[in-house]
């Protein structure tokens, strides 16, 4: 019989102090073979709280942004051997109790990418205290997104994701943002690339310790993603030649 691989569950942390242990305790035990939490330079506790539970910590020396902190996140599972990545904020905002139901998806190869899908309804996803511009931007952006790349995601700005190890092999995300629309860049480029996109229903969970950007920043995201959008089609037109569609050069 032939193992499975190894999982890894990262964190992209900033100021998860009063969440993280929640978050944790929600997750199976057993479910990853490693944990690693990457502090943004968080002005709380998070970092040492992460350590006394038995978490790999890495502490950037400076605020370095969203995006940046995964990239950190992702370059330190590959280097661990990770097999399966799985990307889970640690604000409480998503459910860990999943993360072993992605990893087995991911294992078996019935998907590449997996997303968690926040919303099966309007209805849910207002009740579940998701603002109410938030839910027609995210709805708005996916349609686009659906359309434009061929998919047929529940949502596509989800912040819990799982890929196999060939995915972060083959996308060159070094090249991305170091802000939020890292997100909708890696998903892209995950299309261009070839890799199958999937997800699951998880819960809403809106809460005011649960980390969210404002307006004035979803208002960038959202131009910068449908600015992604463009450059794609540019790029598989041979109009322009963008390092977002090339492949990654150094796998780890």
């Amino acid at each position: 019989m032939t193992s499975p691989g190894k999982t890894i569950v990262v964190m992209p942390a900033y100021n998860a102090e009063t969440t993280l242990e929640q978050t944790l305790s929600d997750m199976p035990q057993g479910a990853a073979d490693e944990i690693i939490l990457v502090d943004d330079c968080s002005k709380d506790g998070t970092a040492e709280l992460a350590r006394s539970l038995g978490l790999t910590v890495i502490e950037h020396e400076r605020n370095t942004g969203y995006g940046a902190n995964q990239k950190t996140c992702y370059r330190e599972a590959l280097k661990r051997g990770a097999d399966v990545i799985i990307m889970i904020h640690p604000d409480y905002q998503y459910d860990s109790s999943l993360v072993a139901i992605i990893t087995e998806l991911l294992q078996k190869g019935h998907c590449d990418v997996l997303l968690g899908n926040r919303i099966r309804s309007r209805h849910e996803a207002l009740a579940g205290g998701m603002p109410f511009y938030k839910y027609v931007a995210n709805r708005g952006l996916t349609i686009i997104e659906n359309v434009w790349l061929g998919q047929n995601l529940g949502e596509f700005h989800s912040g819990m994701r799982g890929y196999r190890r060939e995915v972060l092999e083959t996308i060159p995300w070094e090249s991305n943002s170091d802000d939020f629309v890292f997100d909708s860049q890696f998903l892209v480029q995950a299309v261009h690339f070839g890799f199958r996109l999937g997800d699951i229903p998880v819960p809403v969970r809106y809460m005011k310790e649960a980390s969210s950007i404002n307006l004035g920043q979803g208002t960038i995201y959202g131009l910068r993603t449908l600015e992604t959008l463009l450059t794609f089609s540019l790029h598989r037109a041979g109009i322009v030649q963008s390092p977002l569609f090339q492949e990654r050069k150094t796998a780890n």
